[in-house]
């Protein structure tokens, strides 16, 4: 394997999700977050295929953000979709759909895809990709379905159940990246910044050192 630089960059999150900031700190990554307000629900990105779509919109808020910072940072734009019978269950938003999806799910499985797009600005190139994890769920009952839904937890976030959260206790089983159904591959991360030619640990140490 070639030799890494050891060059630093200044990461940046475009996006205001706090689970996706918390995985990149768990990693020693305190990145900037600059959110790209790109619209999720526009019906061009909602009619594509959930690999498709995830990916599109993850490059549309990477490719936004890019037009805001300079040229010493390292931009990651992730976006995520849950896929069951192959339709896309992106955020409930309301409790009744919630509530609906949450009893279609029960007993069944699905698959978490979360699109990826980094860029690194001094260099000029970027990286695109998905993560896809196999999500199986427990046979949950009425009363669980409801208290869950209550918490008000499932209803912002891809197919309205979270791998480290309240509904953790109803996910049976995984076949994939935990950190991707979380809302970043970490691993994907790591292979995209060697791939840029970076080191991980000029990544880590710019967030440390900042």
């Amino acid at each position: 394997m070639s030799e890494l630089m050891s060059e630093s960059r200044r990461v940046v999150l475009a996006s205001a999700s706090p689970s996706r900031k918390r995985l990149l700190e768990s990693s020693g990554i305190s990145a900037e977050v600059i959110v790209s307000g790109v619209d999720e629900e526009d019906p061009k990105l909602t009619a594509l295929a959930p690999r498709e779509m995830v990916i599109a919109l993850a490059i549309l808020k990477a490719h936004t953000i890019k037009n805001l910072v300079g040229n010493e940072h390292l931009i990651i734009g992730c976006d995520s979709t849950f896929e069951f019978n192959g339709q896309s269950f992106g955020k409930p938003l309301t409790p009744e759909v919630a509530i609906a999806r949450c009893k279609e799910l029960r007993g069944n499985f699905g698959y978490l895809h979360t699109g990826h797009c980094i860029i690194d600005t001094k260099q000029g190139i970027e990286i695109s990709d998905v993560s896809t994890a196999k999500v199986f769920f427990a046979d949950m009952s009425d009363d669980e379905i409801a208290g869950y839904v209550a918490t008000g937890e499932p209803l912002n976030v891809a197919g309205g159940f979270t791998l480290d959260g309240l509904s953790a206790p109803f996910i049976t089983k995984i076949e994939g990246d935990p950190s991707g159904i979380i809302g970043l591959s970490l691993p994907l991360l790591r292979r995209a910044v060697n791939s840029l030619g970076l080191s991980w640990n000029s990544i880590t140490q710019t967030a440390v050192n900042a």
